[in-house]
């Protein structure tokens, strides 16, 4: 379940973390009013984590990674689908003056790219969030209109949580690594 490297196992907390403050930023759009203060707390602890696995990767930057000329270029190539994929479908909803179905779509791309990665990687534990991420994005709609919700907090708040569970893990994972 782990990473085979330190540095790799950290780098993904800094990644997980960053972008689970990042979703539970876009949770904020429009949350309800008993909302805002955990996605604060929630943004705050994945920043921490990943400013943890930052620094744990930096002071193991040269001791082995995953990343080859191979691994590179290939998961060059599935973060470019991934950006190009999320970016047309976000153009094509605003287009269709659908727009607050683009977290949702965003959080789909980023999910299921993750499968990917977690192959390119060596490291399974990746799958869990491609797993929750896409789960989230799945069920984001029909949960916000049964709840009268805006589909960005529903969107937010799951992909943050599972974002940053993912990052504790890592962080733990490369800690025990260490």
């Amino acid at each position: 379940m782990t990473a085979d490297f330190v540095r790799d196992a950290a780098m993904t907390a800094v990644i997980f973390g960053f972008f689970a403050s990042g979703w539970f930023g876009w949770a904020q759009e429009k949350p309800p009013p008993a909302w805002p203060k955990w996605l604060g707390i929630g943004s705050g602890v994945s920043m921490l984590t990943a400013v943890a696995g930052g620094l744990l990767a930096w002071r193991h930057w040269t001791d082995g990674t995953v990343f080859d000329a191979d691994t590179s270029r290939a998961f060059g190539l599935v973060v470019a689908i991934e950006f190009g994929a999320a970016g047309l479908g976000a153009v094509l909803l605003a287009v269709t003056r659908r727009k607050e179905l683009i977290p949702a779509w965003v959080a789909l791309v980023v999910g299921l790219h993750l499968f990917p990665v977690a192959v390119l990687l060596h490291y399974p534990l990746i799958h869990l969030p491609a797993v929750l991420l896409t789960v989230v994005a799945l069920a984001a709609v029909p949960v916000a209109r049964a709840r009268s919700l805006p589909v960005s907090a529903v969107t937010g708040v799951g992909c943050g949580a599972a974002l940053l569970v993912s990052a504790l893990i890592s962080l733990a994972g490369a800690l025990l690594l260490y």
